[in-house]
């Protein structure tokens, strides 16, 4: 038996955690989640709950006012805590994914970007083995398929147009374990890039495109149409999404409202979800609260793009092949001042959308049940309810992480 220096007993396998429940876009005073053998047992009213049915549960202190939420989903990170996945280094991407793991997002793909087909490939050999041991759920490949045009931090060197050969090696490579591409739709041969993933379970996401809107929503609605008939290969409630809504595209414009208007019109349907990076540095305020009223939390899924300053000082880091300069939390390119991903955990950027002025159970909701959703693991994770994997956090009143757990194992102490 292991004790914390508070006594609480670190090594038990049944656990009970009492706090206002954030979960499935609602949020419900006075609650309890019982943990046992890395499943969820209850998680509903205090008043509802039998402590005589988890006779050895340890009840984990947690501060007064506390919420409970599950734990964080990721759709697009490249890294943090020094390290990054575009690197291909098999131990600095395990330290990556203990460190975002350690803040909260306990189920995060593991993003890319656009690099030389050799290293895309080494890559994708080295994250399959990540997921293959459960620490990833899948990997994110950001290019090479993008417009040159609306690059932003990717390197425009290894761009190409959609070419079939080399997303078969891509493919090849992941095992299995490549579940979205980023895309422009206006390259030759999108149509046909988005049907091969759609066969191989890969959901397109648009981004880093200078598309018109008719292309936009031509090239959406065609994936959504691959997606629902593709039997088997995505969960029932898989769509196709975009990538950073609003950054790597052009601006919207009332006499030329290129994809960002498309894209609102489709998430306003149901049809896409669109990723949001609210950190407010990618998006102002005012952006994500709009993005939010127009279209709904159900429709969002709000991501960090996060890089290897996450979690670090400002200083020098790399994104890919590119070298990166953070100043106040601010990554930008080295060579140009572009923004080059994100420096705030996922829930950091939860607690940057509650101050823009997004309810708490939105907020927490485009954070977990709807990226849940987009992985087609919305039975597993992504909402707090018994059967479900054991994957909560605790945060206080202020949202700051109070406790961790990821199978059931806790991986965040509470300070005793």
């Amino acid at each position: 038996m292991i004790l914390t220096p508070g006594g609480f007993e670190a090594t038990a396998r049944s656990y009970v955690l009492r706090g206002a429940l954030l979960s499935d876009g609602s949020c419900d005073a006075d609650s309890v989640v019982a943990v046992m053998r890395g499943r969820i047992a209850y998680a509903g009213p205090a008043s509802g709950y039998d402590a005589a049915q988890f006779p050895d549960a340890q009840e984990i202190p947690l501060p007064h006012g506390s919420f409970l939420l599950p734990g964080l989903v990721d759709l697009h990170c490249h890294g943090a805590a020094g390290g990054g996945f575009p690197t291909g280094d098999d131990a600095a991407c395990r330290e990556v994914v203990d460190f975002l793991h350690r803040s909260g997002t306990t189920t995060l793909l593991a993003s890319l970007v656009t690099a030389s087909g050799d290293e895309l490939l080494r890559s994708l050999g080295v994250l399959k083995a990540l997921a293959a041991d459960g620490l990833i759920a899948g990997i994110h490949s950001e290019g090479p398929f993008l417009s040159h045009a609306r690059c932003g931090a990717q390197n425009p060197r290894w761009l190409r147009d959609p070419d079939p050969e080399l997303l078969r090696h891509m493919l090849a490579a992941s095992g299995g374990t490549l579940k979205t591409m980023t895309y422009a739709p206006e390259l030759p041969g999108a149509g046909e890039l988005v049907r091969m993933l759609t066969e191989h379970g890969v959901t397109p996401s648009l981004g880093h495109t200078d598309a018109d809107a008719r292309t936009t929503a031509a090239s959406l609605s065609n994936a959504a149409d691959l997606i629902g008939s593709a039997t088997g290969s995505f969960g029932p409630q898989a769509r196709p999404t975009v990538t950073h809504l609003f950054n790597g595209m052009p601006p919207l414009h009332h006499r030329n409202p290129g994809p960002v208007a498309a894209c609102l019109r489709l998430a306003s349907t149901g049809s896409v979800v669109v990723e949001l990076i609210g950190d407010g540095v990618h998006l102002d305020a005012e952006t994500v609260r709009m993005v939010f009223d127009l279209v709904g939390a159900g429709n969002i899924a709000l991501v960090t793009d996060s890089m290897a300053a996450t979690g670090l000082p400002d200083g020098d880091y790399v994104l890919g092949p590119s070298d990166v300069v953070v100043r106040d939390g601010v990554a930008t390119l080295r060579s140009n001042g572009a923004l080059a991903g994100g420096t705030a955990t996922l829930l950091g950027v939860v607690r940057k959308t509650i101050a823009a002025g997004v309810s708490p159970a939105d907020a927490v909701m485009a954070a977990t049940l709807v990226p849940a959703r987009v992985l087609g693991l919305e039975t597993e994770i992504g909402s707090l309810r018994a059967g479900m994997r054991a994957d909560i956090i605790a945060v206080d009143q202020h949202f700051e992480l109070a406790t961790a757990l990821r199978d059931g194992q806790i991986l965040v102490f509470p300070d005793c």
